[in-house]
């Protein structure tokens, strides 16, 4: 699989999640944007970029994130996020495709497990 199609799947998978919506970050002066942020119940969990160097920031676990670091060159740090629970997958480097699922159904998992009851009775589709 080459590396459009790695982050079109990702893309795919990301977009799959149960009450996701994306925002577009389109640079000044762009007609495209270069990042999509998918969030879920308006908590992000994950940054996309679709132009240029292509790579995905993951909310993770902070005791995971620093081995996550230390077993993979692929792995770092990208913005102002703190570096404690968010991590930069480059979609390039020695991340295994598998690993990098995982790794976006922990982040999408961890942010949907701090929603309060009633965003979580929302998510389910239940009225009240």
């Amino acid at each position: 699989m080459n590396l459009s199609q790695r982050t079109a799947a990702l893309k795919a998978r990301l977009d799959a999640k149960p009450g996701v919506t994306t925002v577009a970050g389109t640079p000044p002066r762009a007609s495209e944007p270069n990042t999509l942020r998918y969030k879920v119940m308006d908590k992000m969990f994950a940054i996309l970029s679709v132009r240029g160097a292509e790579w995905v920031i993951l909310k993770c676990d902070e005791h995971l994130a620093e081995t996550l670091r230390e077993q993979y060159a692929g792995i770092g740090h990208r913005t102002h996020l703190d570096p404690r629970f968010w991590i930069c997958v480059a979609l390039d480097a020695d991340v295994p495709e598998a690993e990098i699922d995982r790794l976006a159904d922990h982040s999408y998992d961890l942010v949907r497990a701090g929603l309060t009851r009633k965003q979580m009775a929302h998510l389910r589709g239940e009225t009240g």
